[in-house]
């Protein structure tokens, strides 16, 4: 168990590295949402290969992680924010709006709409593991 502690640990610190360039692109707001204020921490898209690379992650605030990470939700009209994500230059922002669009879709028209609007970039293709 010492070891699966130890390795944890190990991968947060290697995470919290990524900290400054996310916080710089993200100019300390969301980058789904875009709420400012709140606590943000790195959300990795999954899988998360054996080693964080920063490219498969985002700076999140605590609501959108939990539900981007499979989480009920419960207000989607909050979601249209992500008709800014999805238009993001950054991948990672990109594969995270699709992933909540295609949960949303078959409730919300709007976000189905939004998905059929999207033009995705290679990188954020092969985030989702579309290759």
């Amino acid at each position: 168990m010492a070891k699966g502690y130890d390795q944890n640990q190990q991968r947060q610190r290697a995470l919290t590295l990524f900290g400054k360039d996310l916080t710089r692109r993200c100019r300390s707001h969301c980058e789904l949402c875009a709420c400012s204020g709140e606590p943000l921490a790195v959300f990795e898209l999954p899988p998360a290969p054996a080693e964080p690379v920063f490219e498969r992650c985002l700076f999140l605030c605590k609501r959108c992680a939990d539900e981007l990470g499979g989480g009920v939700i419960d207000q989607p009209e909050r979601w249209r924010c992500l008709n800014n994500a999805v238009w993001s230059e950054a991948a990672a922002i990109q594969a995270g709006a699709v992933i909540l669009l295609r949960r949303l879709a078959p409730k919300q028209v709007w976000a189905g709409e939004l998905l059929d609007q999207v033009f995705l970039e290679a990188e954020a293709i092969d985030l989702l593991g579309e290759s």
